[in-house]
């Protein structure tokens, strides 16, 4: 019985340490998680959008890693933790040369903030000119 006890207790132990970590998270939250940019020239170079990411929650957010979908796609980001309320950025830039056609392409996000990971997505269509 007192071993019943016991483990009953570290549960509700657990939950409680669970629960205000929760409540004591970051929240990391981007306005739009898709950018289109449309019709671009393979010639043209190299493209980039700028995602801005904003800490709604109540301690730091710590952007751990950045893993883009395939090598034509770069990401570069904001390594300073951001502090609530504040914003900081995930760039993600696209190269076009010898892809023509439509594409879509993923960045994963992985951070402290509550959700644990998101995922940004690009896309177009490059043209030949």
């Amino acid at each position: 019985m007192k071993r019943i006890l016991f483990v009953f207790g570290l549960m509700l132990l657990t939950v409680n340490v669970m629960s205000a970590q929760q409540k004591d998270a970051s929240i990391a939250v981007v306005d739009s998680a898709v950018y289109d940019f449309g019709e671009i020239n393979e010639k043209g170079g190299p493209i980039t959008h700028t995602f801005k990411i904003r800490n709604d929650g109540e301690i730091a957010l710590v952007v751990t890693k950045v893993v883009a979908s395939c090598g034509c796609t770069t990401p570069d980001w904001t390594k300073d933790p951001i502090a609530p309320g504040k914003t900081g950025e995930i760039k993600v830039t696209y190269d076009p040369e010898n892809r023509p056609g439509p594409f879509t392409k993923t960045v994963s996000v992985y951070s402290n903030g509550k959700a644990g990971s998101f995922i940004l997505t690009i896309r177009g269509t490059v043209v030949s000119k």
